[in-house]
């Protein structure tokens, strides 16, 4: 606390200081060194007021708030907004007092002529501006005296990309010799570009000279610093690295870039996620901050994949309270513990629990109070609730349930549930067990001052469970990479973007909805088995071969997003649509909820799937032994009838070509 006194006692000192000598040195520059006695006597009189002025015009415009260490571009315009307000006012003040010094000789002494009015805001502009960037440069000199030196030589790096990224990852490589990056030269299509300079690095020409440049500047690696660069485009990069026979890495998206900063320990290989890379979301954050700021949100699974990735998105829009519901004690300790060192100043409460449990979820809404709920618990695993089907009726059914019962009893204003493709036609345990959470969902708003939705979309890169960290642990293993079938496609989105539009979708509608995320293009598995082949630096067939082992009980080949009857629409927001379906009967909801809990409490597999079908008539049950891993081999498979298709916005899935 005495440092942050005397340090901002030290700064007001220096601004005095400052405006004082801004002051002096104008007279000096309007009179050439000659000041007239008369104008010496104004000077006197004067300066405690002008001074005083210009200090005022930046306290009232948050000038004196600004971190000198860290003053930028922004701040600059600020102290400009704070000179000329107090410019004006002093000009007002010259001709008001101008005209009022007739016939009043002191008056004269308040007379400051206008060109020391000018000289001394262009003075007092360049002081302020001044101390801050000399603040800057010593604390930055120090930084980097501070850091520790590369251990080897730093690497010779060609950068791909001069826009604003590239910029910025220029700016910080040339301030962080403890990197070991040595830029050689930037690489960009822009041909404004070509021949500029960009922090001392120069732009040498095309990507399509990639080859012949690294070879001529001795790069020994590629940095792509193209922030919004699509799937298509890193793809084709990586592929002139490859030529070149250089590795290339990438710097993380430009939603990954805040204030102007860039975080280059973060660098790291090309990824699939890059090469199904996708346009960056555009959100309407005052929607969201209407629902998430200054209130207490609860996040149900917070420690897993979706989960924990929603607590740190829900962290940016200034909740007051953010309560960590998790089953997995391992999981809640690390997404804790990662939230505190970001956000210290945040209240959260991480809580063990498993939201079957009455007495438990009873004592935390009874004592934190909940105003806004995203409920992301949930059993996902297709082939695993297969063999298990009790167990997803517990968890998935009977926990969205009694969670939904507690928010409309507990007065809770917006409920926000996670649902997924596979509640579409279903034919798994998994996807009808979903696809009864939202029918549930759906009819209690109906019944509540609640505003329940539901938000559905495909998988998500890199999860918990998901295809690619098992693609990639077989990759490590030495193959083969098991794919169920050639035609098997889902659609893919990361892990970020899924949950940037599910707090999109949770600002929306008015209760009932089903929120429906555009997914893009599906991705056939096969492709993607392929891609993290590359990506590994080894040859299909040759190092790692892939294997077809059959489509296994409860999968489609091809999922989709929307019942046709549901008739999405576009909302406000280009890539959330919304679908809306006829409520089903409240009684009929309660009376198929105790079927499957009565079902569930015997573990009867056959009359789970029986109830679930009266629930859900489209689901199509899967019949018979149900094997944990299927190893049989691959056998043919015929093309599903497809829906009646509907136009493009709908998002169901189209028939594959």
């Amino acid at each position: 606390m005495r440092s942050r006194i005397y340090n901002r006692t030290t700064q007001l000192l220096v601004d005095l200081l400052a405006l004082s000598l801004a002051y002096v040195l104008a007279y000096e520059a309007r009179f050439e060194g000659a000041i007239p006695a008369v104008m010496l006597r104004t000077l006197a009189w004067t300066l405690p007021y002008v001074v005083g002025l210009h200090y005022a015009a930046e306290v009232a415009l948050g000038v004196h708030r600004v971190s000198w260490r860290y003053v930028a571009l922004p701040d600059v315009r600020r102290v400009a907004y704070a000179v000329g307000l107090a410019t004006l006012v002093l000009i007002a003040t010259r001709m008001v007092v101008g005209y009022a010094s007739q016939g009043y000789p002191l008056a004269v002494r308040a007379v400051v002529p206008f060109g020391v009015i000018l000289t001394s805001s262009t003075f007092s502009f360049l002081a302020i501006v001044g101390v801050r960037v000399v603040r800057r440069m010593l604390a930055e000199r120090e930084e980097s005296d501070s850091r520790d030196k590369p251990r080897s030589e730093p690497i010779p790096t060609m950068l791909i990309g001069a826009g604003r990224a590239g910029v910025l990852v220029a700016k910080e490589i040339m301030a962080r010799p403890d990197l070991g990056i040595l830029p050689v030269g930037f690489l960009d299509d822009d041909p404004v570009k070509r021949g500029t300079v960009v922090h001392g690095i120069p732009v040498l020409g095309s990507t399509d000279q990639l080859t012949e440049l690294i070879a001529k500047r001795g790069a020994r690696q590629a940095l792509i610093t193209v922030a919004a660069a699509s799937g298509k485009e890193i793809r084709r990069l990586k592929s002139l690295c490859d030529d070149a026979s250089v590795p290339v890495k990438i710097i993380p998206g430009i939603f990954e870039i805040v204030g102007g900063q860039v975080n280059l320990s973060r660098i790291r290989e090309v990824a699939i996620e890059d090469l199904l890379g996708r346009e960056p979301v555009s959100l309407d954050e005052d929607a969201i901050l209407g629902v998430v700021r200054s209130r207490i949100v609860l996040v149900t699974g917070a420690g897993g994949s979706i989960g924990s990735e929603l607590c740190r998105q829900i962290c940016r829009f200034a909740p007051q309270t953010l309560v960590l519901v998790e089953h997995s004690e391992n999981n809640l300790f690390h997404i804790e513990r990662e939230l505190r060192a970001q956000y210290p100043e945040l209240v959260i409460h991480a809580l063990i629990a498993d939201i079957r449990e009455a007495s438990r979820m009873n004592a935390i809404f009874g004592a934190h109070r909940p105003q806004v709920i995203f409920h992301a618990a949930a059993h996902k695993h297709v082939p695993m609730m297969e063999a298990n089907p009790g167990e997803a009726v517990k968890n998935n059914v009977l926990g969205t349930k009694f969670l939904a019962e507690l928010a409309d009893a507990y007065s809770v204003s917006t409920f926000v549930m996670i649902s997924t493709d596979k509640a579409v036609n279903p034919t798994s345990v998994m996807g009808v067990s979903k696809r009864a959470a939202e029918i549930f969902v759906q009819a209690l708003s109906q019944r509540s001052k609640t505003r329940f939705v539901a938000v559905r979309f495909g998988n998500v890169l890199g999860s918990a469970g998901s295809v690619v960290p098992l693609f990639k642990e077989q990759i490590a293993r030495g193959g083969p990479i098991t794919v169920t079938d050639p035609e098997m496609k889902r659609y893919f989105m990361t892990i970020p973007e899924a949950c940037q539009l599910v707090l999109q979708a949770g600002s929306m509608g008015r209760g009932g909805e089903i929120f429906v995320l555009d997914m893009g293009e599906p991705v056939k598995i096969v492709d993607l088995a392929r891609d993290l082949i590359a990506l590994s630096g080894l040859r299909e067939g040759e190092d790692i071969e892939i294997q077809f082992t059959g489509v296994r009980p409860g999968e489609k080949l091809f999922e989709e997003l929307s019942l046709a009857e549901e008739g999405a629409e576009r909302t406000r927001h280009p890539k959330v649509f919304i679908g809306r379906i006829k409520p089903h009967a409240w009684e009929s909801v309660l009376r198929c909820v105790a079927d499957l809990e009565a079902a569930a409490d015997k573990a009867n597999g056959d009359r789970i799937r029986d109830v679930f079908a009266q629930f859900v008539p489209e689901y199509t049950p899967h019949r018979g032994s149900v094997p944990a891993v299927s190893s049989a081999p691959a056998a043919p498979t015929t093309k599903p009838t497809p829906l009646e298709l509907r136009p493009r916005t709908s998002l169901v899935a189209p028939e594959p070509s």
